[in-house]
């Protein structure tokens, strides 16, 4: 069981560190980590135990990121909350879905956030946005279909939610990911509850995952700076790392 914990704890370690410097993408990690590597074997409970401690883990990375003054709060809570209804809706239709099954759908899920990471993003945008009316209509679709697949996949989204908030308001990458964590944040704490509610998360691990997320997200603080010049390519490192892990799964 220590050992379990151990590999739990420098699991949330790396989820930590990538939420913080990408905004989502390390939360992929997180189920086939407890699977394949801490030994859960319940897909179900392994989604909703990183579900959960994705949660927490944005969490921390929100407030790090808010006290940098990044997070777009008007933008951030419109697509939140239109994607928690997604969610509760994603995590409900998952737990209706066999395991074995789940995993596979949940490696080629992995595959295609990998492969949306590598198409260029644009870092310029408007740092002064604000919300508007029209800004809104664009923002609820795009949050629902992210919370739809953040719940169905115990994921936090942010593959969905960084581009969409940039396509809906034209704000910049870095506040779009940094806005995201909002959303991936509510998105998980939805996920993991409705899991919750049915005995289906493992509380040790989930502490082991929140503990080594907070580590990781103190060490990517002060590496987003010094990474601006090598964003791309470090992004396509981990989307190699994602693609190779999602091939494993289907492969297996």
């Amino acid at each position: 069981m220590a050992e379990g914990l151990i590999l739990a704890a420098l699991g949330g370690v790396l989820i930590g560190l990538l939420l913080t410097l990408f905004g989502g993408g390390g939360s992929v990690l997180a189920t086939p980590w407890l699977i394949y590597v801490v030994g859960v074997a319940d897909t179900h409970a392994a989604i909703a135990t990183s579900a959960a401690a994705v949660a927490v883990n944005a969490a921390t990375g929100l407030a790090a990121q808010a006290r940098a003054g990044r997070v777009k709060w008007p933008c951030a809570t419109v697509f939140a909350i239109a994607g928690l209804a997604g969610s509760v809706t994603g995590a409900w239709l998952a737990m209706m879905v066999d395991g074995a099954m789940l995993i596979r759908a949940f490696g080629a899920m992995m595959i295609a956030i990998a492969v949306s990471m590598l198409i260029p993003r644009k870092s310029e945008g408007d740092p002064a946005v604000r919300l508007t009316g029209t800004m809104i209509w664009k923002l609820a679709p795009v949050g629902l279909v992210a919370g739809l697949a953040a719940g169905f996949f115990g994921i936090g989204g942010g593959f969905l939610i960084a581009p969409g908030l940039m396509a809906a308001t034209g704000m910049t990458l870095a506040n779009a990911s940094a806005s995201s964590l909002l959303s991936v944040t509510l998105f998980g704490s939805a996920t993991s509850a409705t899991y919750a509610l049915h005995g289906q998360l493992l509380w040790p691990l989930f502490a082991a995952l929140v503990a080594g997320g907070a580590a990781g997200t103190v060490l990517a603080m002060p590496l987003l700076r010094r990474m601006e010049g090598r964003a791309a390519l470090l992004r396509y490192g981990f989307a190699g790392l994602v693609i190779a892990v999602g091939a494993y799964i289907l492969l297996r």
